[in-house]
């Protein structure tokens, strides 16, 4: 403000009114509030980097055949205090025909896709886009990820974030890791995880051990594990079986980047 001088010649600042004291306060709060604002933003966006990245780094540590990853679903029972039971087994340590009997069920083009099944995915697109519900065009890959990394049930919003993480995924782990961090994840039953404890709680033995309609029934449960009993099966759940089976016998090359199984 400009000095004003009175009658003797002397310099003065006129005193601030109430009104101007008001504006000034006002002012300083809404600063002050949008420096909080501005505070906060910047921590939700670091927590949001670090939420997509974690992901990203721990498909690195995932990769080393000595470690053995668990799925948020494992954690939830965890959690929950409910524990589960999961015994890792190696892929070449599995019944070549539970691996190959999962594969020609979950994914038959596992092996030449680079995790994401295009074909599938643009259905399920126009599914969306005409207002049908999801439903499933999920590569082994994308499971995988899916049970390490993300939520269970279906969205649009979960199958959007698979996508990029299965392709990054595949990407840097090798096919044959990919399944085998797969059938040590997956979920056979309630608490029940991977195919060691699924072989010996529904049949009694060992996942190296099955038999190839043991192998079969296994496969067809993955979709609902929940809700289907291989150690006692339907009519309808040994009719599934009985396909995979045949696909099975006859997978040949569509198993190839598995090896010996």
């Amino acid at each position: 403000m400009p000095c004003a001088e009175d009658s003797g010649g002397e310099c003065f600042v006129p005193a601030p009114t109430v009104e101007g004291e008001k504006r000034t306060r006002g002012k300083g709060r809404r600063r002050h509030a949008r420096s909080i604002v501005r505070r906060w933003l910047r921590r939700i966006l670091l927590v949001l980097v670090a939420v997509a990245a974690l992901p990203l780094l721990l498909t690195l540590a995932y990769r080393p055949s000595f470690v053995h990853p668990v799925s948020t679903l494992m954690l939830a029972d965890l959690v929950t205090l409910k524990g589960y039971d999961r015994r890792w087994m190696p892929l070449d340590q599995m019944a070549p025909t539970v691996v190959h009997s999962v594969a020609m069920s979950e994914d038959g083009q596992f092996c030449s896709h680079s995790g994401v099944d295009w074909g599938a995915v643009n259905t399920v697109i126009g599914d969306a886009l005409s207002g049908e519900k999801p439903r499933g065009a999920s590569t082994i890959p994308m499971q995988t990820v899916k049970n390490l990394f993300l939520w269970p049930g279906r969205s649009y919003l979960r199958k959007a974030a698979e996508v990029p993480l299965a392709l990054y995924f595949s990407w840097i782990v090798p096919k044959a890791r990919i399944m085998e961090i797969y059938m040590n994840i997956a979920e056979w039953g309630p608490g029940i995880y991977g195919v060691e404890a699924a072989a010996q709680y529904h049949f009694g033995r060992s996942a190296r051990d099955l038999s190839v309609r043991q192998a079969a029934l296994l496969a067809v449960t993955l979709p609902n594990p929940l809700g289907r009993e291989p150690g006692s099966p339907s009519s309808g759940l040994n009719r599934l079986a009985s396909v995979i089976e045949a696909r099975a016998r006859k997978a040949g090359g569509y198993v190839d980047c598995l090896g010996s199984g």
